[in-house]
């Protein structure tokens, strides 16, 4: 999920992501849209499921979430993958992405929640970030080898991935983040999951070039802003240039 500004939001006191069912539920659909109808064979589907489970989304509702993403059955998908791209407060760029069945219905809310920042044409910087493979995981063992595990999986790089900065990083396991090419995400978390390696994500995403400067209090100002993007219901990832 875009998660390098999730340390940010945690230094507002309280604030932690919210995890509503539908967000889940989408989530599973548009997996299952994108890779197909087996968790087994499309490790984004597999993660999706395993966090609803875990958030107790019932079995009917996870089942029925993939079968309308597969196109199962009489119900299918119907949604439009909208990408808005802006400025957090203190000038830090935004990317957001979101799922909507009505665009006329989001887009305006979207504009409302860039109130605090500012709300850029398409393409206005996206250039200020890598789009890449994102492949977050976790090894029971502690010492294991982030780097000779990239190598063989096929990513690009790796970054140390801790509990604070993924909720779903257990206390003592050693957490990644592979970066791999954008076609090479489904190989990578294939080869995790094969050698002894938990994935919690899997996805398309964005990394910043760099990062601008700012202070614990304007961290938070920005922490804030993000957290009120991430809360609504249609947006999907938040991708910010803050560590």
């Amino acid at each position: 999920m875009g998660r390098q500004w999730l340390h940010a939001k945690r230094l507002v006191a309280g604030l932690k992501k919210g995890r509503t069912t539908s967000k889940l539920v989408r989530e599973i659909s548009v997996a299952a849209k994108m890779g197909g109808a087996d968790p087994a064979m499309n490790p984004r589907l597999f993660t999706a499921v395993e966090k609803a489970k875990k958030e107790s989304v019932n079995k009917d509702a996870i089942q029925r979430a993939i079968n309308k993403g597969a196109g199962i059955g009489d119900e299918k998908l119907v949604m439009e993958h909208v990408v808005f791209e802006g400025k957090a407060p203190h000038n830090v760029p935004v990317i957001v992405e979101v799922y909507t069945d009505n665009v006329n219905r989001t887009a305006p809310e979207v504009r409302v929640l860039f109130k605090k920042g500012v709300l850029g044409t398409a393409g206005s910087n996206k250039f200020l970030f890598d789009h890449v493979g994102l492949v977050e995981a976790h090894h029971p063992d502690a010492n294991v080898d982030r780097e000779g595990a990239a190598i063989e999986a096929g990513a690009n790089e790796v970054e140390p991935l801790t509990s604070e900065q993924n909720d779903d990083i257990p206390e003592g396991a050693a957490g990644a983040k592979f970066i791999c090419d954008r076609a090479s995400v489904a190989s990578v978390a294939k080869w995790l999951s094969s050698n002894g390696w938990t994935v919690v994500t899997s996805e398309l995403g964005y990394v910043p070039k760099q990062f601008p400067e700012l202070t614990e209090a304007q961290k938070n100002d920005v922490g804030e802003f993000l957290h009120e993007l991430d809360e609504h219901d249609d947006v999907h990832r938040v991708w910010a240039a803050i560590k």
